[in-house]
This record gives structure tokens, sequence and C-alpha cells, in this order.
């Protein structure tokens, strides 16, 4: 069984047991989180919301609040003498799904 879910803007396909980045959720590691916004269930059979599933639920749980790796923006006009270097590191939460209900 599988499940579509809507956070930080994003859609990811999850199953039970998989582990997945998402946008920065609020919450300390070993916390629960559910999803309320499911927009489909597939498996045996396909449930399709219309935009979301009435009653859908995706149970996770926090396992780590970290910072991805650096990303350079550089900047740069040839011929003007414009150069601009600026770092970012996306904070990020890692789910571990623990249960699909719909």
């Amino acid at each position: 069984m599988y499940a579509v879910i809507k956070t930080g803007g994003k859609q990811y396909r999850v199953a039970q047991g998989d582990k997945l980045r998402v946008e920065k959720l609020p919450g300390n590691v070993g916390e629960k989180v559910s999803f309320e916004e499911v927009l489909l269930i597939g498996g045996d059979a396909l449930k399709i919301g219309r935009p979301l599933l009435a009653g859908a639920k995706v149970e996770a749980q926090i396992i780590a609040q970290d910072r991805a790796k650096k990303i350079i923006v550089f900047k740069f006009r040839r011929r003007k003498n414009y150069r601009r270097k600026q770092g970012h590191r996306q904070p990020f939460t890692a789910l571990q799904i623990t249960g699909i209900a719909g």
C-alpha cells in the first residue's frame, strides 16, 4: 500500500517503512507526525481524492532535524567586475513512515 501526501508545497509518494526528507517541520527527534493532506491511496484498490481524501491519514516519526549540504550561489557578469558569492544550507526533517490509514 502506498499514498501520495502533500507537505511543504511538494508531493511525495510514500509507503510504510519509507524514509524521506521533507521541508522542515516543527517537532523533536522521536515525535510522531501525521499528515492529513492525502491526495491518493494506492495498492489493491485505488482511492483518488478530489483534491484530498476525507478521513485518510499518514503517520510518521521524526528521525532527524538537520540541514542539507551547502550550495554555493554565485552571480557573475562578464567584463563588469561583478561577482557575488553566497552560501546556503536548507533545513530539512527526515521522516520514517509508520502507517497509512484511509
